[in-house]
């Protein structure tokens, strides 16, 4: 859920989403000759530019989508913990800080205890069930990128006008305002397998620039003025992100992790179905996106990228105290064990309506 990436949505379909046109540039918006560098996380949380207030949220989200994988490398041996501090476990609200980055770069570098349900093409799949609550959901994909350099990837990852290009997963994604120059909050709404019911999530995301590498993650949080739709059903991301390693000027490995509690118990063709076709199938697509971006954004408002100037973002402040924790246990469970897969479904294969036309990305 990264941007905002959908928290290891156990599918996906057509959509847009109807975010608003971010403001442009112009006069006094210049993008300056380099990002604002952040040497860490500890150090963006204490740098917060106040940007201009506007009277309503901007709808320009940056939501990511779920994708794919590669072959894991065994991590060298450290003290530090492997894996993301359980954000579920915080009595409150948080920006992360170095250390949360670094377990979540561990966690997606770890192999033990995966299971590899996919591997073709430079694209890999693994699965994990949580022992202690069957019905969380750990699935972390990888994919090598030969062509696209990190940061091209990251700019794909952040930039909501062209996420509704390439993106067929979303139903409704937008920003409600910002934390720190790494940090803000926001909604993501997506399509699930028909007949389940469709999920949306609130979420607290940061970013951060290690080196050639960067991080992007998220988990859910709960703002007031955004409750539980009728319509859809609010899931928990307990932690999901994306990790992109560059490999080279032009190639890089992006790997996408996410653990999250669909509040509801779901068939098993679901959970097959989601790490045998619908992450590699988006993980490629990402890929192509990625390779179509640069021509793209040179259309489009080429110095607007707010994650690498803060001082671009439109967003209001919002103060870490007006959220809170979302806990699991606070929220409905849809039991939805028994629901078999629609025959659109199978016939379908990726379950929706989205295209991959590569005509769609000009």
């Amino acid at each position: 859920m990264g941007p905002r990436a959908a928290p290891g949505r156990p599918g996906s379909s057509g959509g847009g989403g109807g975010a608003r046109t971010p403001a442009p540039a112009g006069p006094g918006r210049e993008a300056r000759t380099g990002p604002r560098k952040v040497a860490s996380a500890s150090a963006a949380a204490s740098t917060l530019s106040e940007p201009p207030r506007r009277t309503q949220e901007s709808r320009t989200r940056t939501r990511a989508p779920g994708l794919p994988t590669l072959p894991m490398e065994k991590p060298a041996a450290s003290t530090e913990s492997q894996g993301p501090r359980p954000a579920l476990g915080r009595e409150s609200v948080q920006v992360p800080d170095d250390q949360d980055f670094r377990s979540f770069r561990s966690e997606c570098e770890a192999e033990v205890g995966w299971n590899l349900t996919y591997s073709k093409a430079g694209v890999a799949v693994w699965v994990q069930a949580v022992e202690m609550d069957r019905t969380l959901h750990k699935i972390k994909c990888r994919m090598e990128c030969c062509d696209v350099p990190a940061e091209t990837l990251y700019d794909v990852l952040h930039d909501i006008e062209y996420r509704k290009k390439w993106d067929s997963n979303v139903i409704e994604t937008f920003d409600i305002a910002r934390l720190t120059v790494n940090a803000d909050v926001g909604y993501y709404s997506w399509r699930c397998p028909k007949p389940l019911k469709n999920r949306d999530v609130i979420t607290l995301r940061s970013w951060l620039p290690m080196g050639a590498d960067y991080i992007i993650m998220n988990y859910s949080v709960k703002h007031p003025k955004y409750p539980p739709r009728k319509d859809l059903v609010r899931a928990v991301s307990i932690q999901t992100g994306y990790l992109i390693q560059s490999t080279g000027p032009k190639s890089c490995i992006i790997t996408y992790l996410a653990q999250v509690d669909p509040k509801g118990s779901l068939p098993k063709w679901v959970v097959n179905k989601s790490s045998q076709f619908l992450a590699p199938k988006a993980m490629k697509k990402m890929y192509k996106a990625c390779i179509k971006y640069p021509e793209w954004k040179q259309k489009h408002q080429p110095h607007f990228k707010p994650w690498l100037h803060p001082e671009q973002s439109p967003l209001p402040s919002l103060a870490l105290s007006e959220l809170s924790v979302q806990h699991a246990d606070s929220l409905e469970n849809i039991d939805e064990s028994a629901v078999t897969e629609s025959r659109e479904e199978r016939a379908g294969g990726a379950g929706g309506e989205g295209s991959d036309d590569d005509a769609s990305l000009t």
